[in-house]
């Protein structure tokens, strides 16, 4: 079987498994037969798990187009460890990065390029690992492991609690009365296990067409997410925390 084939596959068995499980995906899904939700990666330039953690921290509380044109002023392209380390402070304040993720991001390019973190192993390590590892950086935090897991190892099974844009588009789809907290959008989440991936890509394509289609038009609060609206991805617009 190709590669193209079983992903297809892939997608019809979990496509089913999301419609038996929750009745507010069914009418997402079944609204979107021609959803591809990977397509949102092409918006992005290709990232290993370092690059997806710098592209995370950098855009903290900015949008997509201010996060790249601080990333094009590394040569457009995004900096290695070593190349972020020997940056002067200045140089990185002058490209638009505060002290915090300056000082964020020259620890966790200082790891990789000692010894004490290492890509591969990483990428193979399970979800829970994984996170107590890279959250052990200050100023690193779930959500932030969690987007760049999506991003760049695109498992299967990531929930995204802490994105404004998620809770945002949680709220619209399943007509609450109330932003949901970061544990209301866990235990929604639950039932969507194991493809809470596609779960929340479905939630994200949702939450960019007119309230209208959702029928809640005038909802509080079902104003327009961040990147996780525009382009299927954890909100790199809205973010409010690590």
């Amino acid at each position: 079987m190709s590669e193209d084939s079983s992903r297809a596959a892939w997608l019809r068995q979990a496509r089913s498994y999301l419609r038996c499980a929750d009745p507010v995906l069914a009418r997402l899904i079944d609204d979107r037969p021609d959803f591809d939700p990977r397509a949102w990666l092409a918006q992005l330039p290709p990232m290993d798990l370092y690059g997806a953690l710098l592209f995370q921290v950098t855009g903290q509380q900015l949008s997509v187009p201010a996060t790249r044109r601080t990333l094009a002023r590394f040569g457009g392209h995004l900096p290695a460890p070593a190349e972020l380390l020997a940056a002067e402070a200045g140089q990185l304040r002058q490209a638009g990065l505060s002290w915090r993720k300056i000082g964020t991001l020259r620890d966790l390019a200082g790891r990789l390029s000692d010894g004490r973190l290492d890509q591969d192993v990483l990428s193979r390590l399970p979800d829970g690992e994984l996170m107590a590892e890279l959250t052990a950086i200050p100023s690193i935090g779930p959500w932030t492991v969690q987007g760049a897991v999506l991003i760049a190892l695109q498992r299967e099974d990531v929930a995204l609690p802490g994105d404004l844009a998620l809770r945002k588009a949680v709220q619209a789809a399943y007509q609450l009365d109330h932003l949901p907290t970061q544990e209301e959008v866990l235990a929604i989440a639950e039932k969507w296990r194991p493809y809470r991936s596609l779960a929340t890509s479905y939630l994200f394509s949702a939450a960019v067409e007119p309230t209208e289609v959702l029928g809640l038009r005038g909802l509080p609060g079902s104003g327009t997410p961040g990147l996780g609206a525009s382009a299927g991805l954890p909100g790199m617009r809205s973010r409010r925390m690590l």
